[in-house]
């Protein structure tokens, strides 16, 4: 090659050169980076974080939660039998009365005259009715004379029957006067507490006045009613046949406060079928009055009690399609456990078998959990006191 030739080739030969060694180095530092990229993509997904809590041993009592609306056993709108002018109140409102206490009184005195005119009605006929009797005896000997006819005999006989007879009316009238009269002083039918007065003295009152005088409302004892899922038929059922029966206890409305205690005393005699529900009464003495009518009250009472029971917080249970389970931690992952459960309710579920007390399960995380995941645990958590734990 002619030197002129090797001196043109020369820069282009060197360029070629270097792009070629920038190209190696590309490919060089893709390669690594791709190598190295590989073991991140491999690396085990990180740990789920759970909440945890022990399974533990404890006897549990089987309870019966509803709300319910206290209702008074007697209850009574207190009206007038008689028209007249209401003269005297002789209660005051809220006041607590006795059954027979005195509530207000009528003007009588036009009762009274009735009764004082039906009485001496009642004097005349008497009169009249001692002569006819003395004339009927007088007869009696005359006729046995023959000094008169028979015929006469049997008209004064038929005369004091007659006389008899409105002796009889005149008493009946007489008693119902009375009772009339009787109906002007208005007295407490049942023991309770009145409430607000419904009519001054003063007032012309009548038995058609739709809102009375006073209601009158017993509050010791007193009833809640409440409803139950019908399925504990069968539980209340033997309650109820037990003598000793059922002891229910009432609660504020939000279940903080106990309110008082008292038995349950009666189930309705059929279920709703809207609902699904029956309707129960419980009985509670009420002397200091925590309990009042149409009050809003959460009621509990026990139905039985599960001893030395494995129990774990409701929370812990899942639904599958093959039934409940839970998830147990070992050695740091989770395992599927199938349970089977006895009693339960919205707190705790007492487990049967699949648990045993001490076991490690989840309480709160399970979304993100499957089997033999790793898990981080955040917190743990304890059971609500419902028994003697061991």
């Amino acid at each position: 090659m002619a030197p002129h030739e090797q001196r043109s080739r020369g820069p282009w030969a060197r360029k070629m050169g270097l792009l070629a060694v920038i190209t190696l180095a590309v490919a060089s530092a893709w390669w690594w980076l791709g190598r190295t990229s590989k073991p991140s993509a491999a690396a085990a997904p990180p740990a789920v974080p759970v909440v945890i809590e022990q399974a533990s041993l404890r006897d549990v009592p089987h309870l019966l939660r509803g709300i319910g609306t206290v209702q008074s056993l007697h209850s009574v709108v207190v009206r007038t039998q008689v028209e007249g002018i209401l003269t005297e109140v002789a209660f005051k409102e809220g006041q607590q009365v006795n059954r027979g206490d005195l509530l207000a009184r009528i003007d009588d005195r036009a009762i009274a005259a009735e009764v004082a005119q039906a009485r001496a009605e009642k004097a005349r006929n008497e009169a009249q009715l001692h002569a006819a009797r003395l004339d009927l005896e007088r007869y009696g000997n005359l006729v046995r004379d023959e000094a008169i006819s028979r015929q006469m005999v049997d008209q004064q006989k038929a005369q004091v029957e007659q006389l008899e007879a409105t002796l009889r009316a005149n008493e009946a009238l007489i008693a119902a006067a009375q009772v009339r009269l009787s109906y002007t002083r208005i007295t407490s039918p049942v023991t309770g507490r009145v409430g607000l007065r419904r009519v001054d003295a003063g007032n012309v009152v009548r038995p058609s006045d739709v809102q009375g005088l006073v209601s009158v409302t017993q509050i010791d004892p007193i009833a809640v009613v409440f409803s139950l899922p019908q399925d504990e038929l069968p539980r209340l059922q033997a309650l109820l046949r037990d003598p000793a029966g059922a002891a229910v206890t009432a609660f504020d409305r939000a279940g903080g406060t106990t309110l008082a205690e008292g038995r349950l005393s009666m189930i309705d005699n059929q279920i709703d079928p809207s609902t699904g529900t029956i309707s129960l009464k419980a009985e509670f003495p009420n002397a200091e009055g925590k309990l009042w009518p149409g009050q809003f009250v959460a009621v509990e009472f026990r139905t039985g009690e599960s001893q030395d029971a494995t129990v774990v917080s409701a929370r812990t249970i899942q639904r599958g399609r093959q039934g409940p389970f839970v998830f147990r931690i070992q050695e740091g992952k989770a395992t599927v456990v199938p349970v089977t459960l006895g009693y339960a309710d919205e707190d705790i579920a007492v487990v049967a078998s699949g648990v045993t007390a001490g076991d490690t399960v989840v309480s709160d995380g399970h979304s993100r959990l499957k089997a033999g995941s790793v898990v981080k645990t955040t917190s743990t958590t304890g059971l609500a006191s419902k028994g003697a734990a061991r």
